[in-house]
């Protein structure tokens, strides 16, 4: 019987026909050296040339590989997600097709996890790729460190190592695989970081334009508030309602000392629709904040979901 593999390695493919080949006989050459089962999991995220084709045909002739096609492009989210929930590894290792990683780094990434990281990631400290694509990635890199608290140099890179126990903690939804490290550190993952070599590309394209930074601004409100406020919503919601409301209240304030000391009327003063505006702001607030609470525990009472995550239990009997 074949082994398990311990190592599995998830490449999500759209549209890279011109590179699969490449890609996989460089992966081959890496893996034969190290000496531990392995598995090459390929997610053909929908593509629309040759790329399905020819990875059908790797997967035949070269072992052990799986093929995972998409009946449309659903991103690369998506994609991950597929192929993490097809390996069968320990430990999974996730790159791009492109031939900008580079398979030569995998066993390094590896062998950074054996000192005692869950989540092992890539930096691309010398970057090869145009001025447009490093700067707005540089800004969002420190956006997402400050607001996140998990300090890393390069969230986009693709090349990273996980313990598959702490990745399969992770669910993926829309775009979020590039905040992976935040989400694993949420749940008391530990992280490192190692450079990494970055080729250009040199077939295909890009799949990624100026477009994507503002995409990643909207995620990140979304990643500081599910870490931040995922359990306790009302501690959000109700906060900012408590300060309109207190707004309102001075506004309010205002316009009667304005009414009874000054002899402005009431009508006459833009201070009282600022007051009505803010109390009512406030209420609608407070009552988002109680819906939110509702829809909460209702996600995680009707799933058995825990709000918390287990790193280890120890035993009576195994002190001694």
């Amino acid at each position: 019987m074949a082994q398990e593999p311990e190592i599995s390695i998830v490449i999500p493919v759209f549209n890279e026909e011109d590179n699969v080949d490449r890609l996989h006989t460089s992966l081959a050459n890496v893996m034969s050296g190290v000496a531990r089962p392995h598995e090459i999991i390929y997610v053909d995220d929908g593509s629309s040339d040759k790329s399905f084709e020819r990875l059908c045909a790797l997967a035949n002739a070269n072992g052990p590989c799986t093929v995972v096609r998409f009946g449309r492009n659903y991103g690369q989210t998506a994609a991950l997600a597929a192929g993490v929930h097809h390996a069968r590894g320990k430990i999974i290792v996730t790159m791009d097709a492109d031939l900008q990683n580079d398979p030569r780094d995998i066993p390094r990434l590896v062998a950074k996890l054996s000192e005692g990281y869950d989540l092992v990631s890539g930096w691309r400290k010398d970057r090869r790729d145009p001025l447009h694509r490093r700067v707005p990635s540089i800004i969002a890199n420190r956006l997402i460190s400050s607001i996140t608290g998990v300090h890393l140099h390069d969230y986009g890179c693709m090349m990273k190592a996980y313990r598959g126990d702490a990745l399969r903690r992770v669910t993926l939804y829309g775009d979020m695989h590039r905040f992976i490290p935040a989400y694993a550190a949420r749940d008391g993952a530990r992280t490192a970081e190692i450079v990494v070599t970055h080729h250009p590309r040199t077939a295909g394209k890009s799949k990624y334009g100026l477009s994507r930074t503002f995409i990643v601004v909207l995620d990140l409100l979304l990643v500081r508030f599910l870490s931040g406020y995922g359990t306790k919503p009302i501690h959000l919601f109700g906060g900012l309602g408590l300060l309109a409301c207190f707004a309102g209240m001075v506004a309010g304030g205002i316009t009667l000392y304005e009414k009874y000391a000054m002899g402005v009327f009431v009508h006459r003063n833009p201070l009282i629709l600022l007051a009505v505006f803010l109390f009512l702001l406030g209420v609608q607030f407070i009552l988002m904040g109680l819906l939110a609470e509702i829809e909460m525990r209702t996600y995680h009472e009707s799933q058995n979901k825990t709000t918390y995550t287990v790193a280890q239990v120890v035993r009576s009997e195994q002190i001694a």
